[in-house]
């Protein structure tokens, strides 16, 4: 349904929400004819092809009625950002072309309906009068106190034109190919030479922590961006997404937010996995994934596990997840770890010989992020100490990192010390029995877990036999209660503690 107020100085009838149904507008030629050449000199002068693309393209001319122009606007968030930062060009150039009294006339349309207000812009004075009633509101633009219902005003991301949040310092050449994550990067290089154009949409990269989902999705950011510099390409993790959406909700910008996302060409979003449990972002996701993929946008997402185990997702979103390719990446072979090892002390310039990098290589077999961090540990301790990197020296820093390394912390790690602790095995601890020794069991286990790893309270649940996020949530107030209120479970609770730190 399209919405329309019409003043009475710029026409006799008065349109109200009810009687109005549906106007269907036809462009005019002189209407044409002025927004193209108006294009032309917008263009001559921000100087930005991705700001001129992003916030001109989208508008239709509507009609030229004497010193008034109508221009169809996407959304709200549209005029109000033209009338905050492209005020001036516009107003030269009508002001040129129609004469000192031009008006420039706004009409909202989103959602396929025009929604709310028609703006009138007098060029001249620099007053918007927006006809919410018959009443006329004069605001002027410097004194203008509405906010652009932009995301990416949010602290962490910077003002639009939109910038791409990329890292440049992740990029294909210094990504070390091996078995592990072969399909991953040529599947990633093949879409970054033709976005929105090949069967890897979505292309969907999903591994363990630290094995270089999050390099590639930069990497592909970066690529796209040198060969198609138009294209408006976003990188942004999951739980920034998620917090914009809050404060849209709250700013009740919702539609703005999604008409935000839905003009991105190159969309990626790192570590999806957060999404669970979140079924408000997920609704809003779900219908920004579809206007992407319908009109042939490049979707990349990033998870740390497949798709199909990813817990507290809607099934029609999941089934989107799968459309394109799925590429996991593993752990690397010893000669993709002794390459990634090289690929380090030659970009910082450290001299570590080819023994001692397989060396380290052969003992520490987790992730990339564990290698380089045992490289930055010996060159650390070879520093401070004034040192020479020896084997001794090496071999000195890795038995404590491969010993940290061994006992990494994870929820079953933290089910195996509880179910220790109470003399059960962990089956037990996960099953459904109300017995409660094995009830506050599962409840210390949850709490742990919630406390000491970087999980979602859903993935949490599932892996303590498959309790949903709430059940979680209540383990951990009732641990904190009896904490207070049960001396001998508060000693199990410091008992337990003391045995998880310590690993």
């Amino acid at each position: 349904m399209f919405f329309y107020f019409f003043f009475a100085h710029f026409c006799n009838l008065f349109f109200t929400k009810r009687k109005l149904n549906f106007i269907v507008f036809y462009m005019t030629d002189s209407a044409k004819k002025l927004w193209a050449n108006c294009l032309s000199f917008i263009k001559d002068n921000i100087k930005n092809d991705e700001a001129f693309k992003t916030w001109f393209k989208p508008i239709v001319p509507v009609k030229l009625e004497g010193e008034n122009f109508s221009i169809q606007v996407p959304s709200k968030f549209f005029y109000e950002w033209i009338e905050e930062h492209y005020f001036d060009l516009l107003k030269s150039f009508l002001t040129r072309e129609l004469g000192e009294n031009a008006k420039l006339i706004y009409m909202v349309k989103m959602d396929n309906n025009i929604d709310a207000n028609q703006n009138h812009v007098n060029i001249i004075s620099g007053s918007t009068k927006s006809p919410v009633t018959s009443q006329e509101v004069n605001m002027p633009f410097s004194n203008s106190n509405s906010k652009i219902s932009n995301p990416f005003i949010i602290p962490g991301i910077k003002d639009v034109a939109v910038e791409s949040q990329l890292n440049h310092s992740y990029s294909f050449d210094n990504f070390i190919e091996g078995d592990s994550n072969r399909l991953g990067r040529s599947a990633s290089l093949a879409l970054a030479q033709n976005p929105g154009k090949t069967s890897f949409n979505p292309l969907f990269l999903f591994g363990e922590v630290g094995l270089g989902k999050t390099h590639l999705a930069h990497a592909i950011g970066i690529e796209i961006k040198e060969k198609f510099p138009n294209k408006t390409v976003l990188y942004i993790s999951a739980e920034k997404f998620i917090q914009q959406y809050s404060e849209a909700t709250k700013r009740n910008t919702r539609n703005d937010f999604i008409h935000f996302y839905q003009i991105i060409d190159v969309l990626i979003v790192d570590d999806v996995q957060f999404l669970s449990g979140k079924k408000g972002t997920q609704d809003v996701f779900f219908q920004i994934f579809n206007h992407l993929h319908q009109n042939k946008k490049q979707i990349v997402l990033t998870s740390d596990k497949a798709p199909i185990q990813i817990q507290d997702i809607e099934q029609r979103l999941l089934s989107r997840f799968k459309w394109g390719l799925s590429a996991e990446l593993q752990k690397p072979d010893l000669e993709t770890r002794i390459q990634i090892l090289k690929e380090k002390i030659k970009k910082d310039g450290i001299p570590i010989n080819d023994e001692i990098l397989k060396y380290i290589a052969e003992n520490i077999k987790t992730n990339i992020r564990e290698l380089e961090g045992a490289i930055i540990s010996i060159v650390a301790e070879s520093s401070f100490n004034k040192v020479d990197i020896t084997p001794e020296l090496v071999k000195k820093v890795i038995s404590k990192f491969v010993k940290k390394s061994n006992k990494e912390l994870s929820i079953k790690t933290i089910q195996k010390i509880v179910a220790d602790y109470f003399q059960m095995d962990i089956e037990t601890l996960k099953s459904k029995t109300r017995q409660r020794h094995i009830v506050q069991a599962r409840q210390l286990s949850m709490y742990f877990s919630k406390k000491y790893i970087k999980t979602s309270l859903s993935n949490i649940g599932m892996e303590t036999g498959n309790k949903d996020h709430a059940t979680v949530l209540h383990a951990c107030k009732t641990v904190e209660n009896l904490s207070f209120t049960d001396k001998k479970f508060k000693t199990a609770l410091e008992d337990i503690k003391k045995k998880i730190t310590n690993l």
